[in-house]
């Protein structure tokens, strides 16, 4: 059953992400006007028709005071009577250009309700009627109902933004239950069509959004709070819709303010920060044509791990897993000799090299970076007549801790830390543990040691 109500709804074209420019453009208003059958119901002591006709003159007559606005009349369920209707009855009336003011009323005067209401395809169409994308591009829909099509408001708001108008959508209903209004909820917000204030705010709405988008900026906080944190990539997440809307690298301005961004102000928002680990802020709501201030707690500090390119680790890639410290998950691999910056907080850093080395409680600080220096490695030769098994491993004070093992290859090179060390290995052709070799060598930073390997037979 269609609601008794009359529904506006307002989008203007967003061109860019960016500054906010102090000149505001020039602005063409689309009104799309239903004339569909249901327009004929009586509201109070009149029709929905000339509810929705009178509505609409006391709206262009204030709006076209303002010389710089130009409209243009889509209408919809004027040709083809219901039933059945036909869900494409929806054409461009009167098009842009100045002076057209008194043909649009007439025009609108003329509307007699006839057909259905196709809304979301009446959307889609409205934004092929605008010239180009060089000016704010406003559209008002009047109606008296919901979609009857099988179509969707939302999607073909969607559809608006992807050809660069953002769809911001104001309510007015009559008489709507929670549960008719909470239909709307992904169109925009509500307002009571017998309040006398209603049309003179939104009114001064326009104006401000013809003046100001709504914009927002993310603070990304340092531990004094100053948003002074910043070339970070930060995703704006539509709650509603668990997905992401906008996608930016954070930056800071030639005075050191965050950069103002320019977007939708329809979803609840959720930003994230792809700092390590990631951060995020609560849940906001956007006001239109206004600026908002998102912050975010995000101080950082950086963190390398290092040593002198040595001769023979010239060709080790070894990587570092952070962690935060008491947690088992890995946050990032980090490479030697790299600078990267974290959360401020305690750390656990396990570098891969042969043996793995073990950093833990790290502290980060705020705008310092901890340096962690780990010794050069040596290199180990390992030569053998034919193809064996073995394994290396390291002597911590009398205590043989796994290391690696062998390959088959009867050559093989070895990265190894500092330290004292044992090797062992059987030809793979003797069956008897007995046919075991041992070799005892330390290695030494930047220097080369050789072992090899023969056959033994006990």
């Amino acid at each position: 059953m269609r609601s008794a109500c009359i529904i506006l709804f307002l989008s203007f074209s967003l061109f860019s992400f960016g500054q906010i420019k102090k000149s505001p453009k020039a602005t063409r208003i689309l009104f799309v006007f239903d004339a569909s059958k249901s327009m004929s119901a009586k509201h109070q002591n009149s029709t929905r028709m000339d509810g929705a006709k009178n509505l609409f003159y006391r709206f262009i007559d204030s709006l076209s005071k303002d010389k710089t606005m130009q409209f243009a009349l889509r209408m919809y369920g004027h040709t083809v009577k219901y039933p059945p209707g036909n869900c494409k009855d929806s054409k461009l009336i009167v098009p842009f250009s100045a002076g057209n003011v008194a043909l649009i009323k007439q025009k609108v005067s003329l509307a007699k309700p006839t057909g259905i209401t196709p809304i979301e395809h009446s959307l889609t169409e409205s934004a092929n009627d605008f010239k180009d994308n060089t000016t704010n591009n406003i559209v008002i829909i009047i109606t008296d109902g919901i979609e009857e099509c099988g179509g969707d408001p939302c999607k073909a708001r969607q559809k608006l933004m992807e050809k660069g108008i953002v769809f911001k959508p104001f309510i007015i209903g009559i008489g709507l239950s929670p549960e008719q209004i909470k239909t709307f909820e992904c169109v925009g917000n509500f307002y009571d069509y017998d309040n006398n204030n209603t049309l003179s705010d939104i009114s001064k709405i326009i104006q401000q959004q013809k003046l100001h988008k709504t914009t927002a900026q993310v603070n990304l906080l340092d531990q004094n709070s100053v948003p002074a944190e910043s070339n970070v990539n930060m995703t704006f997440y539509d709650v509603n819709k668990k997905e992401y809307k906008y996608n930016y690298l954070h930056a800071l301005n030639y005075v050191g303010n965050p950069d103002t961004l320019s977007i939708d102000d329809y979803p609840k928002y959720k930003v994230v920060a792809h700092t390590i680990p990631p951060v995020e802020s609560k849940e906001v709501n956007l006001t239109p044509g206004k600026h908002t201030v998102i912050p975010i707690d995000a101080p950082q500090g950086y963190l390398t791990v290092r040593r002198s390119e040595g001769v023979y680790n010239f060709n080790e890639k070894v990587k570092c897993v952070v962690r935060k410290s008491g947690d088992m998950t890995t946050l990032h691999v980090q490479a030697l000799n790299l600078v990267e910056k974290y959360i401020t907080g305690n750390y656990d850093i396990e570098i891969l090299t042969l043996p793995r080395i073990y950093l833990n409680a790290n502290t980060i600080e705020q705008s310092k970076t901890k340096v962690l220096e780990i010794p050069n490695a040596g290199v180990l030769q390992v030569r053998c007549l034919e193809a064996g098994d073995g394994s290396i491993l390291l002597n911590r004070d009398g205590k043989l801790e796994w290391v690696c093992n062998l390959s088959t290859a009867t050559q093989q090179t070895f990265y190894l830390q500092p330290g004292n060390y044992v090797s062992v290995w059987r030809a793979k052709t003797l069956k008897g543990s007995i046919y075991t070799i041992e070799k005892k060598f330390s290695i030494r930073s930047d220097n080369q040691t050789s072992i090899e390997f023969f056959r033994s037979r006990g």
